[in-house]
């Protein structure tokens, strides 16, 4: 199914963010995160599965030399709200203390389970610890949290697209879209 095509889906309330105002963020974000760690040994930090989408764009965005490495998290169990419970389900497979590392994150939300990754992280002793996060809906904050760079900030809607899902749906759609049930 095509983008067009998904647009017309059900549950597709409307696009809230269009992939050319993705694509122009991400590259401003990739140009200011290239002169900040030039020189510097990068790691850049995908929680998947959501970021994946967000993280190939942004680590083609930089003019300097990055290295990736991937977390894989839950606390979404095939709904629309968050369980409550954070899941590290993959870790980071490498020592990143001789790194500055940079958290890519999709969205975020309660806060919960970012502060836990920042958490889990930050005792590994890396030379910086950064967040950059493509969606930030700071009304839904239950634990004081604050991305280091957030490229948008959204109202409390439920989202899909550019990566995020729905029951592991919508991931593909080049936009951020409302989703209603």
């Amino acid at each position: 199914m095509n983008a067009e095509a998904l647009k017309q889906d059900s549950h597709i309330k409307k696009v809230v963010l269009s992939e050319a105002e993705i694509q122009q963020k991400v590259r401003e974000t990739g140009e200011i995160i290239s002169k900040r760690y030039s020189g510097k040994p990068l790691l850049l930090v995908s929680i998947l599965k959501g970021s994946f989408i967000f993280l190939a764009d942004f680590c083609r965005s930089l003019t300097i030399p990055c290295e990736i490495a991937f977390m894989r998290v839950s606390s979404y169990y095939e709904g629309t709200s968050s369980s409550g419970e954070v899941k590290i389900i993959m870790d980071i497979d490498r020592d990143i203390k001789d790194y500055h590392v940079i958290i890519v994150e999709d969205i975020i939300d309660t806060g919960r389970t970012l502060r836990d990754i920042i958490d889990r992280i930050k005792a590994r002793g890396p030379l910086s610890l950064e967040v950059i996060t493509l969606l930030d809906k700071p009304e839904r904050r239950l634990v004081p949290l604050k991305a280091d760079m957030s490229l948008f900030e959204i109202p409390d809607l439920f989202v899909v697209g550019y990566g995020l899902d729905c029951g592991e749906s919508y991931r593909n759609l080049p936009y951020i879209a409302e989703y209603t049930e």
